[in-house]
């Protein structure tokens, strides 16, 4: 296979949950995580004939682990309490029915056993409440995008890029990156498109790379999301709620993860990250999707990433324009601030119903309104 030994396993369970949903085109997907068709009829063989045990050569998981002995349930219980210190009852008693043949209690009864062990506080207890939130309607309607709060690491910073689907809380990607740069974020959004497909649209905060710098509404990164059809969307300034999928993605990632351990290198990082996705994505029940895994309401998106950017194509009554250097076209003799963001690109100055008003048009987008009747420096 290959990938590399330290994603291996996470990409092969993700790719086997993946390949068995009904709709699965394989040939497909065996090209946008790299393998062969062979190679993929001979893991998921393994997989419906052993299960897990299939896959055991390459695991991670410990051999102690509970779900795999023949301890007592309370023993159980509190072995994967500590493997798992920031998960509660519902979340441990739904691993142990997926995994356990004994008879697993109820999660109140999981709590009162880790209270009683002081392995969960009632301050502990308090912190977590049930919320409901808008969610999108299928995958890929809609991702979400952040930076968390960069750390101090031996050899510098680092700064956690995350990408999440509404729909699913599937992370797509979680990246350990030593700069919030654009094409540092183009980079991993590339990797992600062309394994996962296309989203509809992507919704990001205010801020740099893909929020509004200075007085220019559209980005470098937010101009080649919409030639690849994809729409940038920003959550109202200072409400950091609006992304609250991710932001709630973040502080588990601080509290199962980052608040444990110190890391040496982005190296290091990284491999921590891909370990730790691989229990969010594939093992840990998340309580908003009734206890499932973000990966069984997942799949890949139908739209494929295009090797080369589409030619842009406007209507034959449209008026062209090429935007300069400073973000600027001219028009009956007059000029107009398109954005820096389209420097070198066609833009299309579209009529409307109204005398002297035209659509500026960018590939499908309006991207603002040009009055020639009230025209001034400033426009």
């Amino acid at each position: 296979m290959p990938w590399k030994e330290v994603t291996k396993m996470t990409l092969l369970q993700e790719f086997i949950h993946l390949a068995m949903k009904p709709e699965c085109n394989l040939t497909n997907l065996c090209k946008r995580y790299g393998i062969s068709r062979k190679t993929a009829y001979k893991w998921i063989h393994r997989y419906e004939t052993e299960g897990t045990k299939g896959l055991k050569e390459k695991s991670r998981r410990p051999k102690n682990s509970p779900t795999k002995t023949n301890i007592p349930m309370e023993q159980a219980i509190i072995d994967l309490r500590q493997k798992q210190p920031e998960w509660g009852g519902r979340k441990l008693r739904q691993v142990l029915l997926n995994c356990s043949e004994q008879e697993v209690p109820a999660a109140s009864t999981i709590n009162g056993i880790l209270k009683r062990k002081g392995l969960i506080s009632e301050i502990q207890s308090e912190k977590h409440h049930r919320w409901q939130r808008f969610e999108a309607e299928k995958p890929n309607l809609l991702w979400q995008m952040d930076f968390k709060g960069h750390f101090p690491i031996d050899t510098g910073r680092c700064h956690p890029l995350t990408v999440l689907d509404d729909h699913s809380r599937f992370n797509l990607g979680l990246f350990a990156c030593l700069d919030e740069r654009t094409e540092t974020v183009q980079n991993h959004l590339t990797q992600l498109f062309t394994r996962f497909g296309l989203p509809d649209r992507i919704l990001a905060d205010n801020g740099s790379p893909w929020g509004c710098q200075g007085n220019d509404y559209y980005t470098k990164l937010s101009v080649w999301l919409l030639l690849l059809g994809i729409q940038l969307i920003h959550g109202r300034p200072l409400h950091p709620q609006t992304t609250g999928k991710d932001e709630r993605f973040h502080r588990t990632l601080k509290a199962e993860l980052l608040q444990h351990r110190w890391f040496k290198s982005i190296q290091d990082c990284q491999e921590a990250f891909d370990q730790w996705r691989d229990v969010y994505n594939l093992e840990r029940p998340h309580e908003s999707l009734g206890m499932q895994t973000p990966v069984s309401r997942y799949k890949v998106s139908n739209r494929t990433f295009p090797k080369n950017l589409p030619p842009i194509e406007y209507n034959i009554s449209d008026i062209i324009r090429t935007v300069d250097q400073d973000g600027i076209i001219y028009f009956k003799g007059k000029h107009f601030k398109a954005g820096k963001a389209f420097k070198g690109q066609k833009v299309a100055l579209r009529t409307t119903e109204s005398e002297g008003i035209y659509n500026l048009i960018f590939y499908t987008e309006i991207i603002k309104t040009i009055d020639l009747n009230g025209y001034n420096d400033l426009n």
